[in-house]
């Protein structure tokens, strides 16, 4: 090669590579910014009217805090100290779907950060990251929408469950529950994670205590097959997590993925299902091997639960 093919040829090479080295120095910048992001919590408040005149009995509101993908792991300081501080909301009742743990050893930091609130009334369902470890995932599957196998490594989930039921928290896997807070009578069912088939909807089938002032539904994964069933059974509120909101989002907080069945648009916060209201959290927390949020910071919601007009 002469030397003027090889000018002509070093100069043709120049854009290319400065477009890829833009192009890495904006992935990078990228990365670090939805590393930040995590920790940049956020309190969602939305005001649901789903009781019957005269229920609150004066009261002008039934607090629900609903907590989902806190995805602990060991020493996530920030995450401790803003969850805990959530009690000075002042809840009627925590919910909280799932997926608490990232690593075998992160429960005495998720009693931490819930500690407070485990003094108030609360229910619980797990996802399958509280009973196994969070792996490496595979990004053309998450992307594509197919099922991931999960990794079948068991995380400490008995004890957490039992340090939960201690503090007085109930369980409402596959059970049904009715209970109530202040003059509010509540019924509410959950199934396990529906997303790895672990839910059975047959235990818990039938509309909810006709008595009743409110009925949720609980589950982990905001599966759409599981969501028909509790909307055909009557409840009037259902409560998932999973999803993350779509985690890694266009600006605007519009998911590219769910992770699930439920469509993009319903990926985070509260919609319609029939006639049925559903709340989806965007969660507290990640996998450990994707620590990035763009467009979509970690949330806790605050639904106030009001009455309906006369």
């Amino acid at each position: 090669m002469n030397e003027t093919a090889k000018v002509t040829l070093k100069k043709s090479f120049l854009p290319l590579a400065g477009a890829l080295g833009a192009a890495a120095l904006a992935g990078a910048g990228l990365a670090v910014w939805g590393n930040a992001e995590l920790r940049r919590f956020e309190l969602k408040d939305i005001t649901v009217p789903l009781l019957a005149p005269g229920t609150l009995r004066g009261k002008s509101e039934f607090r629900l805090l609903h907590i989902s993908d806190l995805h602990m792991i060991p020493g996530q300081s920030d995450k401790i100290a803003w969850v805990s501080a959530l009690d000075a909301l002042r809840p009627d009742l925590v919910v909280n779907t799932g997926d608490n743990l990232s690593d075998e050893r992160a429960v005495p930091d998720v009693l931490r950060a819930l500690g407070p609130l485990l003094n108030r009334p609360g229910m619980f369902v797990f996802g399958t990251n509280d009973y196994w470890a969070p792996q490496l995932p595979n990004p053309f599957k998450y992307l594509l929408g197919m099922r991931r196998i999960p990794s079948y490594i068991d995380l400490p989930w008995r004890d957490m469950r039992a340090a939960f039921i201690e503090r007085g928290w109930q369980d409402a896997t596959h059970r049904r529950l009715e209970f109530q807070v202040g003059s509010v009578r509540i019924a509410a069912a959950g199934v396990d994670d529906p997303h790895h088939d672990l839910d059975d909807y047959s235990l818990i089938e039938g509309a909810p205590h006709p008595d009743s002032d409110l009925s949720l539904a609980l589950l982990h994964a905001p599966e759409p097959r599981v969501l028909t069933e509790f909307e055909r059974d009557g409840y009037q509120l259902s409560l998932s997590g999973h999803t993350h909101g779509g985690q890694l989002c266009l600006p605007g907080s519009r998911a590219i993925v769910t992770n699930c069945g439920i469509d993009r648009a319903r990926a985070q916060g509260l919609h319609d299902f029939g006639r049925m209201k559903m709340h989806v959290s965007n969660g507290l927390g990640t996998s450990r091997f994707v620590p990035l949020r763009l467009f979509c910071r970690p949330s806790a919601t605050l639904l106030r639960i009001t009455e309906k007009e006369s």
